[in-house]
């Protein structure tokens, strides 16, 4: 894990679940750092950084293509 790099930072843990569920289904291994820390602090967030998206280097081009998929999609935003 120690080579994982850090893809996105998001306040909620509700930001999260639709990339988690997208990044399932392409198999690509994640982690989201600070994450249960967050859910049960909320006001938790700001101090420690957010929620860190973080993935393999080999990972990193197709993560960033999902991530970016939510830019051009009207339906789905992530905030």
């Amino acid at each position: 894990m120690k080579d994982y790099v850090i893809v996105a930072i998001f306040n909620f843990p509700h930001e999260t679940f639709i990339i988690k569920n997208l990044l399932d289904q392409e198999e690509i291994e994640h982690v989201f750092e600070n994450e249960t820390l967050v859910s049960i602090d909320p006001f938790a967030s700001i101090a420690y950084g957010g929620i860190k998206l973080k993935v393999h280097p080999k990972d990193l081009i197709r993560t960033k293509e999902i991530l970016d998929s939510f830019k051009n999609d009207n339906h789905l935003k992530i905030v």
